[in-house]
């Protein structure tokens, strides 16, 4: 292997096995892709690997609710997850779940040597306790008031608003999430990672080159602030790994996610021969390890990940990259508009290259957040994908299979031109290797618009009717397909479909970097077949369509045309007075599962703004109680409290349609806030 390849080991944050793949984390997968592909391009070994996080209550919760085993859970979904990272070409080498033996086996180890070390130190702590569902309760399902800068509706362990980490007994005005019951404080044994035992290492690892400066500063704050000790154990019932010598106590499952990297490529290297586990993650691996991951997860990265390999005797990353958030149309993803989109739902309806082409076109190297704007999504496919690149091909093919048998010409009209694309190169491969996307896809995009420039200044077509001038139309057309090859050469990381399409019509093997400085000359291409379709407007709106859901719910709104309106007649008049002693109130759900034994029933916890009621709700035909966790709807809050066989309801929900599927809950305005009156 020739001493200038590189050895690269990359990874992307590992989904979480508790729900579908959407758009929004498919800008991660897609930026990974990308770089991992473009460095396969240039000759390097680079290996991508990933596995889904298939630990932790929520699983286990979801697996109860469904009346199966938590590992039939996690398979199912492995297979939609692998199913739709398929679907958008994500090339992983390998993809595993920590819910493994490799991943037993690293956890153990790291925690171990830490612990051997006296990294590890055991201590009996007051704990949140769900009196209601008898568990203690895991910091994602305690919520409430932000202890650093008082954001409300917040996890237990870090907050979304200002990135703060803390511990759910710092939260203010706590709730829990499974059944809406003030948690209890209750005493238990635990165990903790000392992570200031690192604070020296990390500063200077903080430091030296391995985070964006963004994220290094941001790390400061919380050195500042003062490193905290980690607890990283959870008491049964839990769906993880058993901690060696305890039983009972579980491994947090933020311990063994990070180390499923490892799992995964362990998994890879015994099938692989040739590829050994310690010349990548060995300490003194001069491999380089790149980790792409969210700027919500930052914390564990950047700075407990680092600790514990280090104090196991493992190498730390070469480098971690965040990313920002995506918003659609300049806003949060919403289900009630259509913007919350499910990665099948896309691939139900619109080329998968799309997307990847239309995210590269916006990342950069930094942190920022990246709109998908869905008007300006479909002008830009159709503008620089199919108006410009693929159509360079289309221009040039038809002449060269009716006049010249599907055969280039045996020298390069253009040589100067020809040689400045490929010169242009060296700065599109700069900006690939250091994530500036959407630098090296304009500078693709002003190659594809000189070359249309010398299509149009040569005129194909009128030479073609010309006497005399064959020669002339092959060497323009033969021109105008090696300038395409190397367009789709420099956007094949981005669109390897298209790529492999464009290959095959130029009958070439998979391009690298290096096979794109010599022309094609006297040599035999394919049929041209489209590559690309337009993006048509019919294609955005169905998928919207498909997206949407409790859209009718939004005030204001009118029914679609196909939705029946109720006939119900209406009911005898009441005085205002009566209408008046009715207390509508706003309410956040904060928790919604299905009643067992109950054909139409959902239990909804509904939050009032310091207070919690359980309700009963007919409305199981129409939610997904996944799907109603968080959102905002109106309640009858003076409600005589009603005694049912399933339990006591404590008041009543507002929706509104014919019934069954056709059923909505009332949707306030943006601004409202759990507990304020509806008057």
């Amino acid at each position: 292997m020739d001493t200038d390849v590189r050895n690269i080991l990359v990874t992307s944050a590992l989904p979480y096995a508790n729900g579908p793949i959407h758009i929004g984390h498919l800008v991660e997968y897609i930026q990974t892709d990308i770089w991992a592909r473009f460095q396969k391009m240039r000759g390097h070994r680079c290996i991508y690997v990933c596995a889904d996080d298939a630990h932790g209550t929520p699983i286990m919760l979801r697996a109860r609710q469904e009346g199966i085993e938590p590992e039939q859970l996690i398979a199912r979904v492995a297979q939609e997850h692998k199913a739709d990272f398929a679907g958008f070409r994500i090339g992983f080498d390998n993809y595993h779940s920590t819910h493994s033996e490799e991943n037993r086996f690293y956890a153990n180890t790291i925690y171990e040597r830490n612990r051997d070390k006296g990294h590890i130190v055991r201590r009996t702590i007051t704990q949140a306790y769900d009196p209601v569902e008898k568990m203690f309760l895991p910091d994602r399902f305690i919520k409430g008031e932000c202890p650093k800068c008082g954001a409300a509706d917040q996890y237990g362990d870090n907050c979304e608003a200002c990135g703060a980490s803390y511990s759910p007994s710092e939260l203010k005005n706590p709730v829990s999430v499974v059944s809406g019951a003030t948690p209890e404080q209750r005493e238990s044994e635990h165990y903790f990672f000392r992570l200031g035992d690192f604070e020296q290492m990390l500063r200077e690892w903080t430091r030296g080159g391995h985070l964006q400066e963004e994220v290094a500063n941001k790390l400061d704050e919380w050195f500042e602030a003062g490193l905290q000790e980690w607890d990283i154990s959870r008491d049964a019932p839990y769906f993880g790994f058993e901690i060696p010598d305890h039983p009972g106590k579980y491994f947090y499952v933020w311990l063994d996610a990070p180390i499923g990297y490892m799992a995964s490529f362990r998994n890879l290297c015994d099938r692989t021969e040739g590829l050994e586990f310690d010349d990548f993650w060995g300490p003194d691996s001069t491999a380089e390890l790149y980790h792409f991951i969210g700027k919500d997860i930052i914390y564990f990265h950047a700075l407990f990940w680092p600790a514990m390999l280090h104090g196991a005797d493992f190498r730390t990353p070469t480098a971690v990259y965040a990313h920002g958030f995506l918003t659609v149309d300049g806003q949060k993803m919403s289900k009630s508009r259509g913007t919350f989109i499910k990665a099948r739902t896309y691939l139900d309806h619109l080329n998968p290259e799309y997307l990847r082409y239309y995210f590269a076109a916006k990342l950069g190297a930094g942190v920022e957040d990246i709109d998908l704007n869905l008007e300006d999504f479909s002008a830009r496919v159709n503008a620089d994908l199919v108006g410009k690149v693929v159509n360079i091909a289309s221009r040039c093919a038809g002449f060269l299979r009716k006049r010249f048998d599907n055969r280039l010409s045996s020298e390069l009209a253009e040589p100067d031109l020809f040689a400045g694309f490929v010169e242009a190169g060296a700065a599109i491969a700069e900006r690939y290797e250091r994530r500036e996307f959407s630098h090296a896809v304009r500078e693709i995009m002003a190659l594809a618009d000189r070359a249309n420039q010398y299509i149009d200044e040569r005129k194909p077509w009128v030479i073609a009717r010309e006497e005399g001038r064959d020669r002339e139309l092959h060497q323009v057309c033969s021109m105008g397909i090696n300038l395409f090859r190397l367009l789709i050469g420099y956007l094949r990381p981005i669109l390897p479909g298209t790529a492999e399409l464009s290959e095959a019509f130029l009958q070439v093997p998979p391009l690298t970097w290096e096979a794109l400085a010599t022309p094609l000359t006297d040599h035999p291409i394919a049929r041209f077949k489209p590559l690309l379709t337009r993006v048509e407007t019919q294609q955005i709106e169905a998928m919207v369509a498909a997206s949407r859901e409790d859209l009718e719910a939004t005030p204001g709104r009118q029914p679609a045309a196909d939705t029946p309106l109720s006939r119900e007649p209406i009911a005898d008049t009441i005085e205002y007075p009566d209408f008046a002693r009715v207390d509508l109130r706003i309410v956040r759900i904060a928790a919604a599962e299905r009643v067992e034994g109950a054909d139409k029933l959902l239990r909804l916890t509904l939050d009032l703004g310091g207070e919690t009621r359980n309700v009963f709700a007919g409305i199981k035909s129409a939610y997904d109680p996944a799907d109603l966790e968080g959102r905002l709807t109106v309640m009858v809050a003076n409600l005589a409290p009603r005694k049912m066989r399933f339990g006591v309801s404590e008041g009543m929900v507002l929706a509104a349609g014919p019934g069954g599927s056709d059923l909505f809950l009332l949707s306030p305005d943006q601004g409202a806030e759990p507990g304020m009156r509806v008057k």
